[in-house]
């Protein structure tokens, strides 16, 4: 597919942000004593950047708990985010979500989910609505090799396939399931053959390169604005770090494969591309990098400049709409 200059900066800007996000912002979170699970991304930026150039504002993804690269990719504001990250007021949920709680709506973000598996049936849902109320619009649900094996993934492939639901199902495989290799639990050679089994397109993916993904995601894209139903993508990527903060991967990993997967690294494969090209130069590219790194800095300002929930919001934004004068009694409380 052949891509213009504006959609070549985008790419990289997008994978830029992302990754530093992750390796400049995480680390701020343990220094502030946020001590909740984080889960990095980094390694992983190609993913969410080329299937999320496809979609706009209007098109919904629900996302895992790795999620901060789909909230990047589909335009959240990563200032606000490190609030969120922070416990900050000013985050997209008010400094109540943390990590794996990250939504915005009018971004049509579902929510970053620390269930597993748990946002498929959230954008399924958003994929009928969209049906039923002819709107027009596309979702993506984003889950892992180990949310591979959970039955309401299967629930919902078959729906979307019987009704035919313009919804694509993202397989991000890093090959692990917190510690455990995807050959121990997966009983297929590839999560994308199961497919066939619910009628719909299953496409192996090099989740390493920017553009296979922008690709296979452009086609499954524009087959469900069709009204041809769904697909399902498995990206083969990989995670350079840990299954969270806490967690250390040489503990079932090799070096030797950490090496292998990072020197195919989403960035460096750009560059290596787009470069002799020369549409883009290296210098170009550098001043992309730069500029992410700074607006990680101002990110991680504004949150720390950011006020911290008022105690009396504690039960806004939750089913019940508990009556503020029992607020008063403290947390004793009977309700």
């Amino acid at each position: 597919m052949e891509l213009d200059r504006e959609t070549l900066i985008k790419l990289y800007t997008t994978m830029a942000t992302i990754r530093n996000f992750e390796e400049r912002g995480i680390p701020e979170t343990g220094q502030r004593a946020m001590s909740a699970s984080v889960h990095s991304s980094a390694g992983q930026e190609a993913v969410p950047t080329g299937i999320c150039a496809h979609l706009t504002d209007e098109d919904y993804i629900g996302s895992t708990h790795r999620g901060h690269g789909h909230c990047i990719a589909k335009g959240v504001d990563p200032k606000l985010m490190m609030a969120e990250l922070f416990g900050r007021a000013t985050g997209p949920n008010k400094g109540k979500g943390g990590s794996m709680h990250i939504a915005d709506m009018s971004k049509g973000m579902l929510g970053t989910n620390g269930v597993v598996a748990a946002s498929v049936p959230l954008a399924v849902g958003a994929a009928l609505t969209s049906k039923l109320k002819n709107l027009g619009r596309v979702a993506v649900a984003f889950f892992g090799d180990g949310g591979a094996n959970q039955g309401v993934l299967h629930e919902s492939m078959n729906l979307a396939s019987v009704w035919k639901l313009p919804v694509i199902f993202c397989c991000e495989n890093n090959g692990y399931a917190e510690s455990t290799p995807v050959e121990y639990g997966l009983s297929v050679a590839n999560v994308s053959d199961r497919a066939a089994g619910y009628n719909m397109p299953g496409i192996l993916v090099d989740g390493m390169d920017v553009f296979a993904v922008y690709d296979a995601a452009g086609q499954a894209v524009t087959r469900a604005r069709a009204g041809e139903g769904p697909s399902m993508l498995e990206c083969r990527t990989y995670r350079y770090y840990g299954h969270t903060v806490f967690d250390n991967p040489l503990s079932y990993r090799t070096k030797e494969e950490e090496d292998h997967w990072r020197a195919r690294d989403p960035l460096k494969q750009f560059r290596e591309t787009v470069i002799p090209q020369g549409d883009i130069t290296a210098e170009e590219l550098d001043q992309i990098d730069k500029d992410a790194e700074q607006l990680m800095e101002e990110a991680i300002k504004f949150a720390d400049e950011s006020p911290m929930p008022e105690p009396a919001e504690l039960y806004d934004d939750v089913y019940v709409s508990y009556p503020k004068e029992l607020l008063k009694r403290g947390s004793n409380m009977e309700i």
